[in-house]
């Protein structure tokens, strides 16, 4: 009687598994939301926004008791995209941040805003925007008594 070896089958079992080992699994790109073509097209502030989040008394210079407002304007198509806004004083002190996840299909204005009861220093101001934590766009602005 013959005898077979039995390595070339061990060989073949092995390569067949490696091969569903490389297919399975999730596919990563369509787990990770496509943020590659949204960009910020403009930063406006002001004391006041509209209903379409654009503002409507432009400014960058502000009363210590104003609430301050950001419209973003992105372009740009992505499945979900996080802006944030962070604001800081003089020196880099982070006096606000906060976040908004969109889902933008072309043009879209987004909306930020602080403002501090007791009122804010004077001095100089600037609002950073990022896209999922790339900045984006900066806007200098000031607190004048």
């Amino acid at each position: 009687m013959r005898q077979f070896s039995r390595m070339p089958l061990v060989f073949c079992l092995a390569a067949l598994v490696a091969v569903a080992a490389c297919r399975g699994g999730t596919d990563r790109a369509a787990d990770t939301p496509r943020t590659e073509g949204v960009r910020v097209t403009d930063v406006t502030l002001g004391r006041a926004i509209g209903g379409d989040k654009a503002i409507t008394d432009r400014t960058e210079t502000f009363k210590p008791n104003d609430t301050i407002y950001a419209s973003v304007r992105t372009d740009g198509t992505a499945e979900r995209v996080t802006l944030r806004a962070r604001w800081t004083f003089e020196g880099g002190q982070v006096v606000d941040e906060s976040s908004r996840t969109i889902s933008p299909r072309g043009e879209e204005r987004t909306e930020f805003s602080i403002s501090k009861p007791d009122g804010w220093p004077a001095g100089k101001y600037r609002l950073e925007v990022f896209v999922n934590d790339q900045s984006a766009q900066s806007k200098d602005f000031q607190v004048r008594s």
